[in-house]
């Protein structure tokens, strides 16, 4: 006999577990279905962990910036036990037991689509439960790192963010690949925890190259300075490890070939669909589920299927999984009940995801780059500003280096995306964030006055420079 719920879903990592949470509040019943842990990616393998091993790093940044402080060497096994700590030593009961406090239905296996409003669970006992749902079934089983299909790569065993994050001890010899968040965050994590010869491979021209020049520039000349070699314009031909956790060689392009203790892949991520039944409901697998702007996987017949967070494609970032999420449980819920749809449906993808890398400088943006906002056909004028010129920035410590930029709509005369890079302007994001999704006017922003002495000024400086 099947079970049946009113609303099924599959992931219960953060966008999962936020349907699960508005479906409940209103009034479905509920059954969420996770084969690893309850809490997900997020939670284990990327953004608490990473985050728990760069903040040492990141402080002792600080630290060495204020005159009159010092700070002895990082005491790796601490960090590495609280790092163990913050991921609840990778026991996922508590997460288990916050579902059933919903309360919604927890169940353990791997979660497979059937046919319309159908899905099989396999058991970790080999066995099957199959659960039905009577108003819908939503997809949240994220994304999978990438690994690039290099002669040897894939026998060389590399760590991906699931490895490195969870790392024992920290190697001697570090190679990573890539130039984006998860590279850049990991291997200053890495070197600064003892890693002696940190080398970033990066096939293109600079770091962090989906957000605007200046921040991947200004980190890597913090890179520079810490001592950690940043290779731009470099390919990988082939990757050689004889013994498996023994030495690997990495063979570039150009250049004699690196030898290293291990070699961490960081070149973007997929949508993990495969072999989640998509074909049984006419869609192509291993793809991002198209969704509309309520969540609802378009091209399937009677609009019970949704997909939130990174299997559908749209902002590969755990707090905009969660966003959609939200959006995507009332809207089941108004369905279910003939009700109006909620005003909060996505908006926010549209205006450009905010994001911040945890890097020493922090980077954070939010909206569109200016390249991005005159390709999309916008009148722009772009203003910059020295953060280092700020009163607050200097107080911080001698030497703080960082610099922001705004994109304006010339014919709205609002923000169309803002960038900061520097020490601990990650906490500037969230004033941006609502600028830029509020549409405030600049005219009335200017009336938003920054304390002093605080890098919130840079705000004023901003708007100055506009010519307000």
């Amino acid at each position: 006999m099947a079970e049946e719920f009113d609303v099924i879903v599959i992931g219960a990592g953060p966008a999962g577990e936020n349907v699960v949470a508005r479906a409940v509040r209103g009034g479905l019943s509920a059954a969420i279905v996770e084969e690893r842990l309850a809490g997900g990616e997020c939670s284990y393998w990327a953004c608490i962990p990473s985050k728990a091993l760069l903040r040492p790093v990141d402080l002792a940044g600080e630290v060495s910036r204020v005159p009159g402080l010092s700070l002895g060497p990082i005491d790796v096994a601490a960090v590495l036990a609280r790092r163990d700590e913050a991921v609840s030593r990778y026991d996922d009961s508590g997460q288990v037991g916050w579902v059933e406090g919903v309360p919604a239905e927890f169940v353990r296996g791997r979660g497979r689509l059937d046919g319309e409003r159908r899905v099989v669970v396999t058991t970790p006992d080999g066995g099957e439960r199959v659960l039905t749902a009577r108003q819908a079934v939503v997809l949240a089983t994220g994304s999978t790192a990438a690994v690039p299909p290099v002669p040897g790569m894939a026998e060389a065993k590399p760590w991906t963010s699931h490895e490195v994050t969870a790392a024992t001890k920290v190697p001697e010899r570090l190679v990573v690949i890539g130039g984006g968040v998860v590279a850049c965050e990991m291997a200053q994590a890495m070197h600064g925890l003892g890693a002696r010869q940190t080398t970033v491979l990066v096939r293109g021209g600079g770091l962090l190259a989906r957000i605007e020049p200046f921040a991947g520039e200004l980190v890597a000349r913090s890179f520079a300075e810490a001592g950690i070699d940043v290779r731009l314009h470099t390919d990988v031909v082939r990757v050689e490890r004889p013994e498996p956790g023994g030495k690997v060689t990495v063979h570039l392009s150009e250049g004699p070939p690196l030898e290293a203790d291990e070699l961490l892949v960081a070149t973007g991520r997929k949508v993990a669909t495969r072999g989640i039944g998509l074909d049984t409901v006419g869609l192509p697998d291993d793809a991002p589920v198209e969704v509309d702007d309520s969540m609802r996987a378009t091209g399937v017949p009677g609009g019970w299927l949704y997909a939130v967070g990174d299997v559908n494609g749209r902002a590969l970032l755990t707090h905009m999984g969660k966003y959609q999420a939200r959006i995507c449980g009332d809207v089941i819920a108004a369905r279910a009940h003939g009700d109006d749809l909620p005003a909060m449906r996505d908006l926010a993808d549209g205006f450009g995801a905010p994001q911040v890398v945890f890097t020493d400088p922090q980077v954070c943006a939010v909206g569109r780059t200016e390249a991005e906002a005159r390709e999309a056909g916008f009148r722009v004028r772009a203003v910059e500003y020295d953060l280092g010129s700020v009163s607050g920035a200097y107080l911080l410590g001698d030497g703080y280096r960082g610099h922001a930029k705004a994109v304006v709509d010339e014919d709205r005369k609002v923000l169309l995306g803002v960038t900061f890079a520097g020490p601990g302007v990650g906490e500037l994001l969230h004033a941006a964030t609502i600028a830029v999704t509020g549409e405030v006017p600049l005219d009335r922003l200017w009336h938003a006055v920054p304390s002093f002495p605080t890098v919130s000024e840079i705000w004023l400086r901003l708007l100055e420079t506009y010519g307000l």
